[in-house]
């Protein structure tokens, strides 16, 4: 049963070292118990993993965007979130997103446009900003994206805003130049959330990416606690129907949660992940 347990989990794209876990982790918890029927078997592997689930995508750490707003608020300085990942994740349609929601809740936003690499990444984060009548901070292209940051997150504290959200570019995870960008972006601007975009729909490339992502942060980071990936924004979440393993094992890799889950293209479109949805798809047949 155990070894079937584990093998639909890699059939639902959990990663194979992380099926492999769980499953112990089943193994563990029934070792010693006395069955009385297969049945009664099923139904205690199946609690078992459900445990070892829920134990596993629920944060360690508090991340309650709306309460750290309003406390960053009270000390009259912005809450700065900055996201990165690949090319072609929806990095910008997302940061709009958020920035819906966040408006939607009644605070002010400004869009830091700190992709100054890829052609068209300002006018792109400037339409949103139309579209959601918020002001975007640009120095245009080919400057340090690092400065552009710090520059828009001092604008933002001397005209109030409540959020601050910087756009990255997208970069591959093996391009050494732009990671090093994305570090020292991160170390010098301090943001309260680094948030991590990725495709539900590429499977366990996607764990690759955000690991390699995270392992960047800390190796090319110069203080002693480096930061690495805060949480995770999975986009396509809607288009995987019941293969959302690789969800779980990036919750697993990095050890930090999944924060929104993309279901669509509009700005409505984005969801507090539930950890429930991901555990009934599991068990789906």
């Amino acid at each position: 049963m155990l070894a079937k347990l584990k093998d639909n989990l890699i059939a639902k794209n959990v990663a194979s070292e992380v099926a492999e876990s769980l499953t112990e982790s089943v193994m563990l918890k029934l070792e010693g118990g006395v069955m009385g029927t297969f049945q009664s078997l099923a139904r205690h592997v199946k609690e078992a993993l459900t445990q070892s689930l829920m134990k596993l995508l629920t944060p360690k750490r508090r991340i309650d965007i709306l309460r750290d707003v309003m406390e960053a608020r009270e000390n009259r300085k912005p809450y700065v979130i900055t996201f990165c990942g690949v090319n072609g994740v929806g990095k910008s349609t997302n940061l709009a997103k958020i920035c819906f929601w966040l408006i939607e809740n009644k605070f002010s936003v400004l869009i830091a446009a700190c992709d100054t690499f890829r052609s068209g990444a300002v006018e792109q984060l400037e339409e949103h900003g139309k579209r959601l009548d918020v002001p975007v901070y640009n120095k245009g292209y080919h400057k340090d994206p690092s400065e552009v940051a710090r520059c828009a997150i001092q604008h933002g504290k001397k005209e109030g805003y409540d959020v601050v959200l910087i756009d990255t570019a997208g970069r591959m995870q093996n391009n050494t130049r732009l990671m090093k960008a994305l570090a020292k972006l991160v170390e010098n601007n301090n943001p309260h959330l680094v948030l991590f975009v990725g495709e539900a729909l590429v499977g366990n490339d996607g764990v690759d990416q955000l690991s390699m992502f995270n392992q960047a942060l800390i190796d090319y980071s110069s203080q002693q606690t480096p930061r690495g990936i805060d949480g995770i924004i999975l986009t396509k979440f809607d288009t995987v129907d019941d293969k959302v393993g690789a969800s779980l094992s990036m919750v697993y890799r990095t050890g930090q949660p999944i924060v929104f889950v993309g279901t669509g293209q509009k700005y409505t479109n984005l969801k507090l992940l539930n950890p429930t949805t991901i555990i009934n798809a599991l068990f789906s047949s």
